[in-house]
């Protein structure tokens, strides 16, 4: 019981062993976010086979059905093709394939994944599906936004500030002016009232012009007799 549980804590110290034969173990980085339009794609691959001819392509999507671009290559040649809706190009080196996408746009972002093949001799052989690589393109659909100008006035911009304050100064001066006017005019009608007030009136009752009112009345009488 002893020596299991050595065993056991030893094997986690251990280097994974190499992948058995005939198989290919694919490793991909989990994210990849793109601010250029540009990206860089690295499939590290494992294999121990015999085979001498090999195809590397990258898929897009979830169910990996688009087929983005791929290279193959042998002991003396190599060959790439890429989809017509993608600017892609992929290059072998030792145990890793490097696709380089470029001129990306927002709508290409999606989940990529990379498939090694062991094309010939047979037995033909290719890597499980991986846990791929998420390429998050930033932007509005890889367009330039449009800038917009601003209609400019046909009449510059001193020129109404001008015309403004010469407005307001003229509103103000017409209305000290009616205000300065109006003041008199109030002014001198007091005046009449004060004059017409001090002009002397005959009583209402008063019916002979030719003697005052407080002359006394003739007694005829005292000539009768």
């Amino acid at each position: 019981l002893i020596l299991y549980f050595i065993n056991k804590c030893f094997s986690h110290f251990l280097p994974s062993p190499p992948p058995p034969e005939n198989k290919i173990l694919v490793a991909q980085r989990p994210l990849l976010i793109v601010a250029n339009k540009t990206a860089t794609l690295v499939c590290n691959y494992t294999y121990n086979g015999t085979g001498k001819e090999f195809r590397a392509s990258l898929h897009k999507g979830t169910d990996s059905a688009v087929e983005v671009c791929f290279i193959s290559w042998n002991t003396t040649k190599i060959s790439s093709n890429s989809n017509k809706e993608f600017n892609c190009q992929g290059i072998h080196d030792k145990d890793k394939v490097i696709f380089n996408l470029w001129n990306m746009s927002a709508s290409q972002t999606d989940i990529y994944f990379c498939k090694i093949e062991a094309m010939y001799p047979p037995p033909y052989v290719y890597n499980e599906k991986s846990n791929g690589t998420v390429i998050h393109v930033k932007g509005k659909m890889g367009k330039t936004p449009i800038q917009t100008q601003e209609p400019q006035s046909a009449i510059p911009l001193w020129i109404m500030v001008t015309l403004t304050g010469v407005l307001a100064f003229y509103s103000m001066l017409i209305t000290a002016v009616f205000i300065n006017y109006w003041q008199k005019s109030k002014k001198n009608m007091y005046h009449q009232s004060d004059y017409m007030n001090m002009t002397p009136r005959h009583p209402p009752y008063q019916k002979n012009k030719g003697y005052p009112s407080y002359a006394p009345t003739r007694d005829y009488t005292a000539y009768r007799s």
